[in-house]
């Protein structure tokens, strides 16, 4: 099983190329489900989680070619062979729950295993299904497995969310397109995946209007065709490599970097002392004068705090001039890598979804392990700056949703290597 060793040195210096999103790729990719005409995403990274969710795609009959690299796949739904989501596969990647609107609106039928993914706490799917029950779907639960038909086709409806799921409004908004008439989704998730998602669907014939709002409004078609679709930068590894000339100092240009992807994050970045820059090619992140300032953060869908950047900027608070207070209101056992941070010499008080972190001036390289993706890259940015050495273990969630992180950090002065045992 590989590790992660980071030896705390000097400031960084140079320019990251930012990965296509992961989470756009994974939805898009699910979308393809839709239409017998190729779809084609371009500038999509080489993840696990993107090999995981092609494995469900290809056991449901999708064909898919790989070009330059896997920055390009190719995927033709033309003949599907099956409408089931095996539990084999769906339990690895919690995303592979997004083929059940899409199948359920091509098929009239979709068996869907309940979805796995990080151990971040519960995250139920009852909102994908009664948004799918309003459209006039059946829906039962067996034997672990989600068993959804609607024979006679999904028809539009009104749908109002309890909370702004990302998932569900994605399940619902790609169900609806191929619906009978009008569905209004409202208090709908407003993520740049989702957006990008609808412009996508929009692309291929879909009708789709509000992307972006929480009112989105979907006019059923009778048959969506083919596109090619480049996949917007991921935000998540945007925000992670802001974090990184931050804790161990200097200045690192993102290629690729858009502020509007991270709004409240930038903003919570500038008050904790970065100076951001716009470039002609993406952003410039350096590290002000002085101490890193205490920020508090409390993480909210988009536009808010991503709770996808929790772990990262905790990292950051631990080596801050004073306390901060980061509030977790998206899922519940998300603090899962402040123990391992207090190995390192972090001081970190947790109480229930709320992590008090009291800055140190140092902190000191530790055996420690990843408990979930996001965790596992915010151990490797503590190490930048700790003294000694870091060796983070159970890299493979890192591999989920960060391409070559060590390479990228090398590149601009970190010393950091990969290890196989």
């Amino acid at each position: 099983m590989d590790s992660i060793v980071v030896k705390g040195g000097g400031p960084l210096d140079g320019r990251i190329q930012i990965a296509g999103a992961k989470n756009t790729s994974l939805k898009l990719i699910a979308a393809s489900i839709l239409t017998e005409e190729p779809v084609t995403l371009t500038n999509v990274p080489n993840l696990a989680d993107i090999r995981t969710i092609s494995d469900v795609m290809e056991s449901l009959g999708v064909e898919i070619a790989r070009l330059e690299g896997g920055r390009v796949m190719v995927l033709s739904a033309a003949s599907l062979t099956s409408h089931t989501a095996e539990y084999d596969l769906v339990r690895k990647l919690r995303a592979s729950f997004q083929v059940l609107g899409p199948l359920l609106a091509r098929t009239g039928e979709a068996i869907v295993s309940l979805p796995g993914g990080c151990a971040i706490g519960a995250r139920p799917v009852d909102i994908h299904l009664d948004a799918l029950e309003q459209m006039g779907a059946k829906v039962e639960l067996r034997d672990g497995y989600v068993h959804a038909s609607a024979p006679q086709g999904l028809k539009g409806c009104e749908i109002n969310f309890r909370f702004a799921s990302v998932g569900a409004t994605e399940n619902a908004m790609a169900a609806a397109t191929l619906a009978k008439g009008t569905t209004i989704i409202r208090n709908a998730a407003r993520e740049p995946d989702t957006v990008a998602l609808a412009e996508c669907l929009n692309a291929m014939g879909a009708q789709i209007e509000g992307a972006g709002t929480s009112t989105l409004t979907i006019t059923g078609v009778d048959r969506l065709h083919g596109v090619t679709q480049e996949v917007l930068t991921d935000r998540i590894e945007l925000g992670t490599f802001m974090v990184a000339p931050m804790i161990a100092g200097g200045s690192v240009e993102l290629l690729g970097g858009r502020l509007d992807l991270i709004p409240c994050f930038a903003d919570k970045m500038i008050e904790a002392g970065a100076i951001i820059e716009e470039t002609k090619d993406g952003l410039k992140v350096s590290r002000g004068d002085g101490p890193i300032k205490p920020v508090d953060a409390k993480t909210e869908p988009f536009p808010g705090f991503p709770t996808d950047l929790q772990a990262q900027f905790m990292a950051m608070m631990c080596l801050s001039n004073g306390t901060s207070v980061l509030e977790e209101t998206i899922f519940e056992n998300r603090f899962m890598h402040a123990p391992e941070l207090l190995r390192m010499g972090a001081n970190v008080e947790v109480q229930g979804g709320v992590a008090k972190v009291h800055g140190v001036e140092k902190m000191k390289g530790a055996p420690v392990m990843a408990t979930d993706l996001r965790a596992s890259v915010s151990l490797i940015l503590a190490g930048l700056a700790a003294e000694g050495e870091t060796v983070v273990n159970r890299v493979y969630h890192l591999d989920r949703g960060y391409e070559h992180v060590e390479r990228k950090l090398s590149a601009v002065g970190a010393q950091i290597e990969r290890m196989s045992s």
